[in-house]
Order: structure tokens, then C-alpha cells, then sequence
């Protein structure tokens, strides 16, 4: 019998649309059986501001053995020890050898498969492929749909996920379409936590 391939649920986080206290909502997600990771994406805070959170919100996912990706600020993450970062595209681009020999997972935002392309030559672990599906925070832009992510996936050997609108009711098609898993925001920080897990059993 084929083995089931295990794919990865990613929550990004957004603490504006948290109602309540968001550490205790990142302890909510940390406890959850089928959540993966937590790439903190906190990008409106200083860099003093977001080391003082990224350490909180890293120590209460090492307390459930979940990873903890840092986003943007590559100084913070080295001045915490903590070598693991998500970039933007450009951002990405801009790493200097010492920062690029530092980390030993570097996720890159990407927007055509060409970028995926490159990222992957110069190094990434990973990248999100995005938008996948209608979302508010890309309002007005059209999404770029499946076919969009299928040709990305096709592109490159390290994992793809599919970032952009994804929710329980539609995360199985971006999995059908090659990707390594799925990235949300909004199910995570201000959905139903329960109804998530509960889809979401029978596309992982």
C-alpha cells in the first residue's frame, strides 16, 4: 500500500485581526495536532519590537514542538540565534553570504514561477506561491489560480505552498495540484479553530 503523504498546514500570522490576546491565540494554534508551523509575519513592528515578540511567540512553539519561522527582520533573527527566516522576494535577493550561511531554513515569498525558479539557484528551502485564490489582503488583484501554482511546482524540487485565500473547503485542490502543503492567515488567526482541523483530516 502507497504510504499517505503527510502535507504541511503553515499558519502566518497577523495579530490585527486577532480578537483577544494573540499570544494566547499563537498557544491555541501551537496545541493543534495538524498545524505544522507559524511564520511570524509581523512587518508593521521595529526590529526592536518584533525580536521582543518573535522570542515570546518562538518560546511558546518550542513548548509544543511546532517550528517557528521568522519573517523580514534576517538582523533580529540572527541577533536571537534563530535560523530559521521567511523573505520577500527582494529581500531575499539582498542576503549576504554571512546571513545566507547562517540560516538553515530560508522560506522566499514568490509571485511567478520564474522567482520560485531563482530562489530555488540561489538557495531557498522553500517558497509560497502566491495569491492561489480571491483574498482581502490582495484586494482588487486577480488571484493567479491552480494552474499558476501547478506550473511553480513543476518548476522547481524543493516544496511549493500555496498561499492566498486558502481555507478547509478549498485546501485539497492546491494539494491535488502538487503543493507541499498550505500557508493561512485569516483561518488561523480569526477562524474556527475546531472546523479547521476537522476539514482538514481528510486532505493531509
Amino acid at each position: 500500500m502507497q504510504q499517505k503523504i503527510r502535507h504541511k498546514i503553515i499558519c502566518i500570522t497577523n495579530r490585527h485581526l486577532v480578537q483577544g490576546d494573540f499570544l494566547e491565540r499563537i498557544e491555541q494554534i501551537a496545541a493543534l495536532d495538524w498545524a505544522d508551523a507559524v511564520i511570524l509575519r509581523e512587518k508593521d513592528l521595529t526590529e526592536e519590537e518584533y525580536k521582543e515578540l518573535a522570542w515570546k511567540v518562538s518560546s511558546i512553539c518550542s513548548q509544543y514542538e511546532k517550528t517557528c519561522i521568522l519573517h523580514t527582520f534576517a538582523d533580529a533573527a540572527m541577533e536571537l540565534g534563530y535560523r530559521k527566516i521567511h523573505l520577500p522576494y527582494s529581500a531575499f535577493l539582498r542576503l549576504d553570504n554571512k546571513q545566507r550561511q547562517f540560516f538553515q531554513i530560508i522560506g522566499v515569498s514568490t509571485h511567478t514561477p520564474e522567482e520560485a525558479r531563482e530562489a530555488e539557484r540561489q538557495g531557498a528551502s522553500y517558497v509560497t506561491a502566491s495569491h492561489i485564490f480571491p483574498t482581502a489582503c490582495k484586494e482588487g488583484l486577480a488571484p493567479r489560480g491552480l494552474s499558476y501554482l501547478r506550473e511553480t511546482v513543476r518548476g522547481v524540487s524543493i516544496p511549493v505552498y500555496a498561499l492566498g485565500g486558502i481555507h478547509p473547503e478549498n485546501a485539497a485542490s492546491c494539494l491535488e495540484a502538487g503543493a507541499a502543503g498550505v500557508c493561512m492567515m485569516s483561518e488561523f488567526m480569526n477562524g474556527d479553530l475546531n472546523r479547521g482541523c476537522m476539514d482538514f483530516s481528510g486532505c493531509v
